[in-house]
């Protein structure tokens, strides 16, 4: 087993001690190139037996209370809570209030956005790229943890910045149609447009009235041997951001 160091990255906000979140890095799994090494995506074309290791390795590395709760992501806007008894894993987002459950969302691009509040009442975690965006997967979960918005902590964890995410006019058209405010978050770039998906995360969690939102401010396509990212290297892995109540 040719197995590096585990890394992590835990999110720098005034969340209270028994809500742990991290986004996990590439680096410290046993997975061959293109997916090296701590890929932890079962449907990126990776050897299944290497995935598997590497789930076990981050939940014993980590000393989780239990296997993190993957989803189906599509994209969407659904969340799911990880407290009802559902068989549906469908979605892009989850969130708990009880101990021990950890949700999780995979990523290599995309925003991984943490949830809590000032008390540790719930923790949630939502995957958004710009289709999840336009699909109202912020407000969606916004909604699903029942919270008021000023009580809110936000976390914007490493996802593609606005100086490497570069999109054509129907993406921009589209944003923009969901959000108008979105238009400052552009940049031309020849014929298409440089966008800042975190910057847009931002702007929709203050538009809904959340007052503390930090960011990693980590870009995903930049940083080739830290993270992941499917628009530099396609076929390639994906990090894990979890978050669970102790």
């Amino acid at each position: 087993m040719n197995q590096s160091t585990l890394d992590f990255l835990v999110p720098g906000w005034r969340a209270p001690r028994h809500v742990r979140a991290l986004t996990t890095t590439r680096r410290g799994g046993v997975s061959s190139a293109p997916y090296e090494s701590l890929n932890l995506a079962n449907h990126v074309g990776d050897e299944r037996c290497s995935v598997e290791t590497n789930r076990w390795l981050l939940q014993h590395s980590l000393e989780c209370p239990s296997m993190p709760g993957w989803l189906q992501q599509h994209h969407g806007a659904d969340v799911i809570d990880r407290d009802l008894n559902t068989e549906s894993d469908l979605g892009d987002g989850s969130l708990t209030r009880r101990t021990g459950t950890i949700c999780a969302v995979l990523t290599a691009d995309c925003v991984p956005l943490f949830l809590t509040d000032y008390s540790g009442r719930f923790a949630a975690v939502l995957h958004i790229g710009w289709r999840g965006l336009t699909a109202g997967i912020i407000e969606s979960g916004l909604a699903a943890v029942a919270t008021p918005c000023t009580q809110i902590l936000a976390w914007i964890g490493p996802a593609i910045s606005g100086s490497a995410y570069e999109v054509g006019r129907e993406v921009r058209d589209k944003l923009l149609e969901a959000f108008p405010g979105h238009r400052s978050r552009f940049s031309p770039s020849g014929d298409r447009w440089l966008a800042d998906l975190p910057g847009m995360v931002e702007q929709r969690l203050r538009n809904a009235g959340v007052i503390e939102v930090g960011s990693s401010g980590r870009c995903t396509f930049s940083e080739p041997e830290q993270w992941f990212s499917h628009r530099r290297d396609a076929p390639c892995g994906r990090m894990a951001s979890i978050i669970w109540l102790e």
